[in-house]
């Protein structure tokens, strides 16, 4: 009689052999064989099969026994559902390996000391079902892994707990959820020499943004330690964002984000036997620290790209990787542990979009506190408090359908109750946590990483959790209206003007990607600095001279893990821009200079000491005339320094930059010192300069501005309150203030003209296009170059000039007789 074999070593299985291995098992095998060659390290290990499973249970009589208890369990009733997987797991737990599977597990982990010549390997023991990683559903998390086992003993105890953990409570939930027969499904198990990633790091990493679905990115989650607590959201990660299409160019390190985590604790390695794992405080330094290089991040960020690359030639479609990570603290060296198909962006229709927007204006008052938004919708509910998954308590306390779920932090055995929630909201967490990746798959808004949701909400308050306001998740007190439209943009016609986006938030940028844009007509610089800097410049620069202590020490807590205030700018600021720019790559991204009046600087901490009264900011020392200041050029010289960074360092050359509120040509010239001092040169490195076209001044001598710029933006929101002499900030004359108005047009008009005989290009940011259609009309009558609006005006505006250009052929074709033929 033929025995048969359930041990295969890790690069003996491949992507065909996921009915043996399961999912993770083969492509891990599949990388050993063919993914070598570029360098990725992958621990070695061997697989125990899924026959090898069937067989056990088998061997035990389980298989009956299991199948009853199933059959009589509401999964929906968690106390039911409780006691079922209990007594399951217990039934395999207390199973006994045969003779032949007992000496074929012996074997494989003999060789497996023989390949590292040690005579004890610590291992990892990981689970890999054979419906994980499928197109329809992802499993995310079912099943168990075991870290740092030793022996023979502990490896046979781990691979039965592997065995067991098929039956968690949230797996037969998850399966019957799913229609998946449970004896359909097998389970194989990866055996892998430990990577020391307990004095290391660890995390996962995504070859697309986990929230929008960009796909031009790479995202990398990590934490010091063991990776568990990062899967499991039991830290909030660092995070680094790469973007992919420039990796590899010489010179070039497309790092454009980086997050520093709280990271407050972190698993590693315990001291006896029967405590293999254990958790403990990171130090301050590690708590202050990214937990990799730069360079790591870019050389893991490559690794992931590679196995993308490799995965969407092996299925001949695009195929978004999900990888977890380790960093061996022994020897330096990075490992790639696991990875699979991502299975929730993959599954989305490409070019439908979903534009959730709050109509309540209001709910500013009503913030309670903030967090890490996932996803991208809003929902409404009362508060829900649970402080652990007691499934018996959880059905006295009755949490009902559409309730908010808030805690501190789930695992997969909270999945059964996170299909009841309206939201989710835990305290730790970061974007790739388990509560993350299951409110995605479920189509829940949830917000993690908040800190303190459990002590300011309570149980029965009514809130408002939106996910549709950028990179925060915000929780507003009681219910907010909004509304919710669905747009096919593969439905948008095709037109000859090209329509450009106004982006003032980098965390909305990625969203945006996907419509049919022609880049950035303006990014404004201050709201990066405002929102993301929350620091005058120049007192980031010379707090340490004010003698103001309570500055002092905010400062120095904003500028934690950076050298200095001057480097914390720089870093802020080059991120916020990058993100745009990588996700408009490569369409022109303008971004505009700051252009903070003084009212609005002197707001900001440390603002007071630096900024003048005015009496009318509106038209005072704003836009160029700061830039070349005694008082502020060293300020002004951050935002050249970032901009540099941003174009010769990440590599993204379609920035562009310009210059607003800039009266005269001479005072245009003195800008142009100014930037050179600090790195900046028109034409060198490919660099453009646009001038926003504001002041009256521009358009009269836009001959003589023309000859030293790249183009002409109209800022129409500027040059309406200057050409009609009024404060666009008072309410007293507000209702003179219209951007239609035939002196504003004919200014509009002449300056269209004299760009044209410069041969210089000229486009619009300003509000006007975006709310008036027949302001756009006009707009695309003149010759305009490019029309920017606003991302919530983008759809109707290129509906409008569409409509425009059809009248206008009418018109053209009648006018020439043709029409009658």
């Amino acid at each position: 009689m033929k025995i048969a074999n359930y041990i295969l070593k890790l690069d003996e299985a491949g992507i065909h052999d996921i009915d043996r291995v399961g999912g993770k098992n083969a492509s891990l095998g599949q990388m050993l064989q063919h993914l070598d060659v570029l360098g990725i390290n992958i621990p070695y290990g061997f697989i125990i099969t899924a026959d090898a499973y069937y067989s056990f249970l088998k061997h035990n009589m389980l298989d009956n026994a299991i199948k009853d208890l199933i059959a009589m369990t509401n999964v929906d009733d968690l106390a039911q559902l409780k006691y079922c997987g209990q007594n399951i797991r217990e039934m395999i737990r207390n199973g006994a390996f045969s003779q032949t599977l007992t000496d074929q597990i012996s074997a494989a982990y003999t060789n497996l000391c023989q390949y590292y010549n040690k005579t004890d390997v610590d291992v990892a023991v990981r689970s890999s079902a054979t419906a994980e990683d499928l197109p329809d559903a992802s499993f995310a998390g079912q099943q168990d892994t075991y870290l740092n086992i030793s022996g023979l003993d502990g490896l046979l105890n781990a691979i039965r707990n592997c065995f067991a953990s098929l039956f968690t409570d949230r797996a037969i939930s998850y399966r019957k959820s799913f229609g998946y027969d449970d004896f359909l499904i097998g389970l194989s198990v990866c055996v892998q020499k430990m990577v020391r990633s307990d004095i290391g790091a660890s995390g996962v990493a995504f070859s697309l943004d986990t929230e929008s679905g960009f796909k031009d990115v790479v995202i990398i989650n990590g934490s010091f330690g063991l990776g568990e607590m990062v899967v499991q959201g039991a830290v909030k990660p660092d995070e680094f964002t790469v973007f992919k299409p420039l990796l590899g160019q010489r010179g070039v390190k497309p790092l454009i984000e980086k997050k520093l985590g709280t990271k407050d604790n972190k698993m590693i390695y315990g001291e006896a036997d029967e405590e293999r794992v254990k958790i403990v405080p990171t130090s301050a330094a590690e708590r202050e620290s990214f937990c990799l290089t730069d360079d790591m991040a870019l050389q893991l960020a490559g690794w992931v790209a590679s196995i993308e690359k490799y995965y969407t030639r092996l299925k001949g479609k695009q195929c978004p990787m999900d990888v977890e990570w380790a960093l061996d603290g022994e020897s330096g060296q990075l490992y790639i542990v696991q990875a699979r198909p991502e299975t929730i962006h993959s599954r989305k229709a490409a070019h439908t979009v979903n534009i959730y927007t709050i109509e309540d204006d209001r709910r500013a008052g009503q913030i309670i506190l903030q967090g890490v938004a996932v996803g991208d919708k809003i929902a409404s509910g009362r508060v829900h408090l649970l402080q652990n998954i007691d499934t018996a308590a959880l059905a006295q306390v009755g949490f009902k359908t559409g309730d908010v779920l808030v805690t501190d932090m789930t695992d997969p055995d909270w999945e059964p109750l996170m299909k009841k929630a309206a939201a989710i909201i835990t305290n730790k967490g970061g974007r790739t946590c388990h509560a993350a990746i299951v409110a995605r798959e479920l189509g829940v808004p949830a917000i993690v990483g908040c800190g303190n949701a459990t002590e300011l909400l309570s149980n029965g308050q009514l809130i408002t959790a939106s996910c549709a306001e950028g990179d925060s998740g915000i929780i507003y007190a009681g219910e907010i209206h909004f509304t919710m439209q669905e747009y096919d943009l593969s439905l948008l016609p095709e037109i000859a003007t090209p329509v450009m986006m106004n982006v003032a938030s980098p965390d909305v940028a990625f969203k945006l990607a996907g419509y049919p844009h022609s880049g950035v007509g303006l990014a404004r610089e201050e709201f990066i600095i405002n929102n993301y800097i929350k620091i005058h410049p120049q007192a980031l620069l010379q707090h340490k001279e004010l003698n103001d202590e309570a500055l002092t020490l905010l400062i120095e807590n904003t500028i934690k893990g950076y050298a200095d205030g001057e480097t914390y700018f720089i870093e802020k600021l080059s991120y916020g821009v990058a993100k745009i720019a990588a996700a408009f790559y490569s369409q022109k991204v303008i971004v505009r200079f700051s252009d903070f009046k003084t009212n609005e600087y002197r707001s900001m901490p440390g603002g007071s000491y630096f900024e003048p009264l005015e009496e009318n900011p509106m038209i005072g020392w704003r836009g160029a005339s700061r830039y070349y200041s005694s008082s502020y050029r060293a300020a002004f010289g951050m935002e050249c320094k970032a901009i540099k960074k941003v174009r010769e360092v990440m590599g993204l050359k379609n920035v562009v930059v310009m210059i607003p509120f800039c009266r005269t040509v001479g005072e245009l010239m003195m800008v142009y010192d100014t930037m050179r001092e600090y790195g900046l040169v028109r034409g060198q490195n490919e660099l453009e300069v646009y001038l926003m076209a504001e002041v009256p001044s521009n358009v009269i001598l836009a001959d003589q501005f023309a000859r030293h710029i790249d183009g002409f933006s109209i800022g129409s929101n500027d040059l309406t309150q200057l050409v009609l002499g009024l404060d666009r900030d008072s309410a007293l004359v507000a209702g003179l203030y219209n951007e239609r108005n035939e002196a504003v047009k004919s200014m509009v008009s002449q300056l269209i003209s004299a760009a044209k005989k410069a041969g210089v290009k000229v486009g619009i940011c300003g509000q006007g296009p975006s709310d008036y259609p027949d302001f756009a009309q006009f707009l695309v009558e003149e010759g305009i170059d490019s029309i920017s609006v606003t991302p919530d005006s983008f759809l109707k505006t290129v509906e409008a000039i569409k409509k425009i250009e059809d009248e206008s052929k009418v018109f053209s074709i009648a006018s020439n007789g043709a029409a009658f033929v």
